[in-house]
């Protein structure tokens, strides 16, 4: 059974940072699309950053310079590495993983703007930033 699990949640002030990381148990990441996502209170979901099984990657424009996404393949876990931190980026976090389906080329990875594609989701970790 695929199980994705996040850490590194917290409270920081504006302009801190803070690593994610999202241990993936029971998951083989060969042909991926991985990626986190986050929603505030009183808001949608939203994409925040992706990579495939190529290591590209893809960023929402608020996190873009701030934020960067990563995969250690020996360890299968994913990171994100949140920088500048602003009180806007104050949500919750998710990490969500999907095998490439078959025939499909290996920079498919629509998860910034199509969450629906992942199959796999972790329960989330809080994200604090207070001005």
């Amino acid at each position: 059974q695929v199980q994705l699990q996040e850490s590194g949640g917290g409270s920081v002030q504006s302009g801190g940072s803070l690593r994610l990381s999202c241990a993936a148990s029971g998951y083989s990441n060969s042909g991926h699309c991985m990626g986190w996502l986050r929603q505030a209170s009183g808001k949608e979901r939203e994409g925040v950053a992706t990579i495939d099984s190529d290591g590209r990657t893809k960023y929402a424009d608020s996190v873009k310079g701030r934020f960067t996404i990563s995969l250690d393949n020996v360890k299968n876990t994913l990171y994100l590495q949140m920088n500048t931190l602003k009180p806007e980026d104050t949500a919750s976090y998710y990490c969500a993983a999907v095998n490439i389906p078959q025939y499909y080329y290996t920079d498919w990875c629509p998860g910034l703007y199509h969450s629906h594609v992942y199959k796999y989701w972790g329960q989330g970790t809080q994200v604090t930033v207070s001005s």
